[in-house]
């Protein structure tokens, strides 16, 4: 089996990265999700709806789609802020290595996370981080090996964060921000219109081989979400935004 892969890459401020995150993968998933199964007989069933829900950004000229479901939202949310507090946590380990390499390390941290919320939001500086969500779907083993998890399309979000200055600034990237997160949910729902490889629709004996049965409201193909943080800053979609920022201004 061929596993599709698509890269989407985008830039925002500190305070941007949790909704620009959650746009994007509320969105593939919503796109990849069905109603709960309701089997009558071994081959027959029924599908139940799917609710859905917009979503208004606090940080970001933006609203987008959701399925309605609280438990898949969480989920979403819980891994999304391991993310950012990953990249924060680096961002403020490089502060203190710039500050004193040697053993005032855990103090510093302290004094810098003791600054409060709003600090840790917009620190950090210029980074880079990658979150990838895939789907797969199991292939049973015999005893003692363990199931083979199949991936058949996995969605990579490069996301480059950068420091700006003033509030005048900020106010433009909330606004060329949404223009970019709309721009790149259209490309989604682009892809997810294409006649390309699903499951097949699965017997009440392998539902769970295909699809994640655990949440009570919704029923998405199996996935799951990594991520990775880089110190590497990636230079093409920063410059590209720090130049509509600065063209923004000079009007």
């Amino acid at each position: 089996m061929n596993c599709r892969s698509e890269v989407l890459e985008v830039s925002v401020e500190g305070r941007q990265v949790e909704e620009a995150m959650l746009a994007v993968l509320h969105t593939v998933l919503l796109h990849r999700s069905t109603g709960k199964f309701h089997y009558k007989k071994e081959g027959t069933y029924s599908i139940g709806t799917v609710g859905i829900q917009d979503v208004d950004c606090d940080f970001i000229d933006f609203t987008y789609v959701r399925v309605s479901s609280e438990e898949l939202d969480r989920a979403l949310r819980k891994v999304v802020g391991e993310f950012k507090a990953r990249y924060l946590l680096q961002g403020l380990h490089s502060q203190v290595d710039a500050r004193s390499p040697g053993l005032q390390r855990s103090h510093l941290i302290s004094d810098l996370v003791s600054s409060g919320r709003d600090a840790l939001r917009n620190s950090g500086g210029d980074g880079l981080g990658q979150m990838s969500l895939e789907f797969y779907q199991k292939k049973k083993s015999r005893w003692p090996f363990s199931d083979e998890c199949i991936p058949w399309e996995v969605w990579t979000v490069k996301v480059h964060v950068v420091a700006l200055a003033t509030e005048q600034e900020r106010q433009i990237c909330r606004e060329k921000v949404g223009e970019k997160l709309c721009e790149k949910i259209i490309n989604i729902v682009e892809v997810m219109s294409r006649h390309e490889y699903l499951p097949k629709m699965p017997t009440q004996s392998e539902v769970d081989n295909v699809f994640d049965t655990g949440l009570r409201d919704v029923q998405p193909y199996l996935y799951k979400i990594s991520f990775q943080i880089t110190d590497a800053l990636g230079t093409s979609v920063t410059t590209t935004m720090r130049r509509l920022i600065k063209d923004t201004l000079a009007l």
